[in-house]
């Protein structure tokens, strides 16, 4: 979730700037668990937007930050997530070895 330390939403309207939180949120996450990035077996990005621009804009990023590991994605634009303002969510899987 695009949310920071104090639980309010990140980058009101800016769908890359949602993702980026989204991410660091992940890998702070997975760290606590002992784990990271290349952990992750399977995504799902939500993106509040029937813009393909949108879903790209943090596919984007998304792909940026998972590098080489391809790990299996769904990219699903759909019309509304939880909280206010919220345009990304970012559902990850992940095994550790």
């Amino acid at each position: 979730m695009p949310l920071d330390e104090s639980g309010a939403i990140v980058a009101v309207g800016d769908v890359a700037g949602q993702a980026e939180q989204a991410i660091a949120n992940l890998v702070t996450a997975l760290r606590a668990a002992g784990a990271g990035l290349t952990d992750v077996v399977k995504t799902t990005v939500y993106v509040a937007s029937h813009r393909q621009e949108d879903l790209l804009a943090a596919w984007g990023v998304i792909s940026a930050a998972f590098a080489d590991h391809d790990a299996p994605s769904t990219l699903l634009g759909v019309a509304a997530l939880g909280y206010r303002d919220q345009l990304v969510e970012v559902e990850a899987v992940a095994a550790i070895r």
